[in-house]
């Protein structure tokens, strides 16, 4: 009997969290991405440039203690990816900048003097 193998047996989840998930995703028809990483995309973290900011750092500063330790295989992976937190960067910043133009431009003063007549 001890030699023989049993079968796997899945456990019963207490949080079901990809079930939640699912019902999420079919009460809201494709709002949000069905693969499982949902609280990342709901969460908005990496729509703050301070977390994008911080994401950037940290694998830059990855990429170094992998240089150190001899491995470019995994600097050229870090620094990949501070490439692209880089690019989102300069994306959110080119949006904060644009959306501020134009939250400036709708000020009633702006707009009150773009009416008047100029004399």
């Amino acid at each position: 009997m001890n030699n023989r193998r049993r079968n796997f047996r899945q456990r019963p989840q207490k949080n079901s969290f990809r079930r939640r998930g699912s019902s999420i995703n079919s009460n809201n028809s494709g709002s949000f991405n069905s693969n499982g990483n949902m609280n990342f995309n709901r969460n908005g973290s990496m729509s703050n440039p301070h977390n994008v900011e911080k994401t950037m750092i940290k694998f830059q500063q990855l990429a170094k203690d992998a240089q150190s330790n001899g491995d470019p295989v995994l600097v050229e992976n870090y620094l990949q990816h501070a490439d692209h937190y880089s690019r989102r960067l300069a994306e959110l910043n080119e949006r904060n900048k644009v959306s501020s133009n134009n939250n400036k431009s709708d000020s009633p003063i702006e707009n009150l003097s773009k009416e008047l007549p100029k004399t």
